[in-house]
Protein backbone atom coordinates (compact mmCIF):
# COMPACT_ATOMS: atom_id res chain seq x y z
CA UNK A 1 0.00 0.00 0.00
CA UNK A 2 1.50 3.51 -0.96
CA UNK A 3 0.66 6.60 1.09
CA UNK A 4 1.61 10.23 0.18
CA UNK A 5 1.98 12.31 3.17
CA UNK A 6 2.14 16.73 2.76
CA UNK A 7 3.49 18.74 4.95
CA UNK A 8 4.69 22.52 5.36
CA UNK A 9 1.14 23.76 5.05
CA UNK A 10 0.02 26.76 7.08
CA UNK A 11 -1.06 30.38 7.33
CA UNK A 12 1.49 33.10 6.02
CA UNK A 13 1.23 36.69 5.35
CA UNK A 14 1.35 37.93 2.28
CA UNK A 15 4.77 38.20 0.29
CA UNK A 16 6.23 35.39 2.48
CA UNK A 17 6.78 32.29 1.53
CA UNK A 18 6.35 28.38 2.67
CA UNK A 19 7.62 25.11 1.09
CA UNK A 20 5.35 21.66 1.23
CA UNK A 21 6.85 18.55 0.91
CA UNK A 22 5.21 15.32 0.04
CA UNK A 23 6.93 12.29 0.88
CA UNK A 24 5.37 8.73 -0.69
CA UNK A 25 5.85 5.53 1.37
CA UNK A 26 5.00 2.26 0.77
CA UNK A 27 7.00 -0.74 -1.46
CA UNK A 28 7.93 1.41 -4.04
CA UNK A 29 10.29 1.13 -6.57
CA UNK A 30 9.99 3.64 -8.86
CA UNK A 31 7.62 7.09 -9.75
CA UNK A 32 6.75 8.78 -12.60
CA UNK A 33 5.39 12.18 -12.68
CA UNK A 34 4.90 13.53 -9.41
CA UNK A 35 2.88 16.73 -8.82
CA UNK A 36 0.92 19.84 -6.96
CA UNK A 37 -2.65 20.59 -7.39
CA UNK A 38 -4.49 23.45 -5.44
CA UNK A 39 -8.14 23.74 -4.50
CA UNK A 40 -9.42 26.90 -3.29
CA UNK A 41 -13.08 27.07 -1.82
CA UNK A 42 -15.93 26.71 -4.31
CA UNK A 43 -13.59 26.13 -6.92
CA UNK A 44 -11.87 22.97 -9.02
CA UNK A 45 -9.07 21.29 -8.52
CA UNK A 46 -6.81 22.61 -10.47
CA UNK A 47 -2.82 21.76 -11.98
CA UNK A 48 0.15 23.44 -9.90
CA UNK A 49 3.36 21.85 -11.03
CA UNK A 50 4.39 18.63 -12.42
CA UNK A 51 7.55 17.32 -12.48
CA UNK A 52 8.85 13.75 -13.93
CA UNK A 53 11.56 11.37 -12.84
CA UNK A 54 14.04 13.03 -15.10
CA UNK A 55 13.76 16.55 -13.71
CA UNK A 56 11.02 17.83 -16.32
CA UNK A 57 8.97 20.52 -14.71
CA UNK A 58 5.34 21.93 -15.95
CA UNK A 59 3.51 24.94 -14.54
CA UNK A 60 0.04 26.40 -14.17
CA UNK A 61 1.08 30.00 -16.06
CA UNK A 62 -0.58 31.34 -12.90
CA UNK A 63 2.62 30.25 -10.75
CA UNK A 64 5.52 30.45 -13.04
CA UNK A 65 8.19 32.22 -11.95
CA UNK A 66 6.82 32.45 -8.26
CA UNK A 67 6.84 28.42 -7.79
CA UNK A 68 9.18 26.22 -8.09
CA UNK A 69 8.96 21.99 -7.93
CA UNK A 70 11.47 20.17 -7.01
CA UNK A 71 12.07 15.98 -6.14
CA UNK A 72 14.36 13.78 -4.50
CA UNK A 73 14.05 9.88 -5.70
CA UNK A 74 15.91 8.29 -3.43
CA UNK A 75 13.23 9.67 -0.92
CA UNK A 76 10.54 9.57 -2.95
CA UNK A 77 9.78 13.03 -2.23
CA UNK A 78 8.54 16.17 -4.20
CA UNK A 79 8.76 19.77 -3.36
CA UNK A 80 7.04 23.01 -3.66
CA UNK A 81 8.73 26.33 -3.15
CA UNK A 82 6.04 28.85 -2.95
CA UNK A 83 7.41 32.55 -3.07
CA UNK A 84 5.30 36.06 -3.28
CA UNK A 85 2.34 34.60 -1.85
CA UNK A 86 -0.86 36.10 -2.46
CA UNK A 87 -4.37 36.35 -1.54
CA UNK A 88 -5.36 34.33 -4.49
CA UNK A 89 -2.76 31.27 -3.83
CA UNK A 90 -4.99 30.33 -0.38
CA UNK A 91 -5.94 26.81 -1.10
CA UNK A 92 -5.81 23.11 0.26
CA UNK A 93 -2.58 21.82 -2.23
CA UNK A 94 -2.76 17.90 -3.02
CA UNK A 95 0.33 16.03 -3.83
CA UNK A 96 0.19 13.80 -6.83
CA UNK A 97 1.93 10.87 -8.06
CA UNK A 98 0.32 9.58 -11.68
CA UNK A 99 2.07 6.28 -12.02
CA UNK A 100 4.66 3.74 -9.05
CA UNK A 101 5.77 1.02 -9.82
CA UNK A 102 5.65 -1.45 -6.81
CA UNK A 103 7.03 -5.36 -6.59
CA UNK A 104 3.05 -6.23 -7.68
CA UNK A 105 3.19 -4.16 -10.55
CA UNK A 106 1.76 -0.35 -11.88
CA UNK A 107 -0.32 1.54 -9.55
CA UNK A 108 -2.18 4.35 -10.92
CA UNK A 109 -3.48 7.95 -9.19
CA UNK A 110 -2.58 8.39 -6.19
CA UNK A 111 -3.34 11.25 -4.00
CA UNK A 112 -2.21 12.95 -0.43
CA UNK A 113 -4.96 14.34 2.09
CA UNK A 114 -3.89 18.30 1.12
CA UNK A 115 -2.47 20.46 3.42
CA UNK A 116 -4.07 24.02 3.58
CA UNK A 117 -1.97 27.37 2.73
CA UNK A 118 -3.66 30.51 3.72
CA UNK A 119 -2.08 33.71 2.51
CA UNK A 120 -3.62 36.49 4.85
CA UNK A 121 -2.30 39.51 6.85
Amino acid sequence: QVQLVESGGGLVQPGGSLRLSCAASGRILKINSMGWYRQAPGKQRDLVATISSGGRTNYADSVKGQFTISRDNAKNTVYLQMNSLNSEDTAVYYCNADRILMPTGWGTGYWGQGTQVTVSS
